[in-house]
């Protein structure tokens, strides 16, 4: 359990990362893996809070880069272009393909909307791309505290733990 904890918390961070993958989730439910350890106390408290914000987060990874894209002018052809692009990207191995497969996306699927307006193309592609920044950093944060709870967690009770 403690192995399969462990994984889950790596595959967290690399998931805040990635759009594909539920990183702050996944790294939840590393550290609950941890807790389902018989030799490792359970601790309801720290298992509710990061829950709390694993699913704030979660939440906010949708809203915030619609706000981005609305701020900047998008229209919701905005999403649809960034969702297809981000996973166009994704499949295709070119390094930072997702990051950059956003703004294309956003920028395309604004210029469908509206073909001859170029630079509020840009600006809401720009907004998109920012938004989906800001989401990024929120997982990676959230996902690295988890990751540092498991690990604090593991130190304190590393003798109590039957291998």
């Amino acid at each position: 359990m403690l192995l399969l904890g462990f994984s889950f918390t790596l595959l967290g961070i690399a998931g805040a990362i990635l759009p594909v993958l539920p990183g702050p989730i996944m790294s939840w439910a590393g550290l609950l893996c941890l807790y389902l350890c018989p030799s490792i106390p359970m601790n309801y408290w720290i298992l509710g809070f990061t829950l709390m914000i694993s699913i704030l987060i979660g939440i906010l990874d949708y809203i915030i880069p619609s706000v981005g894209t609305k701020k900047f002018g998008g229209s919701k052809y905005v999403v649809f272009g960034t969702s297809l692009v981000l996973l166009i990207g994704f499949l295709i191995p070119v390094p930072l393909g997702f990051v950059i497969g956003g703004f294309l996306g956003a920028f395309i699927g604004e210029m469908f909307f509206d073909s001859s307006n170029l630079k509020r193309a840009g600006k809401a592609a720009f907004g998109s791309f920012i938004g989906f920044l800001a989401s990024t950093a929120m997982k990676f944060i959230v996902s690295l505290f988890i990751a540092g709870v498991f690990v604090q967690q593991l130190y304190v009770n590393w003798e109590k733990i039957a291998f």
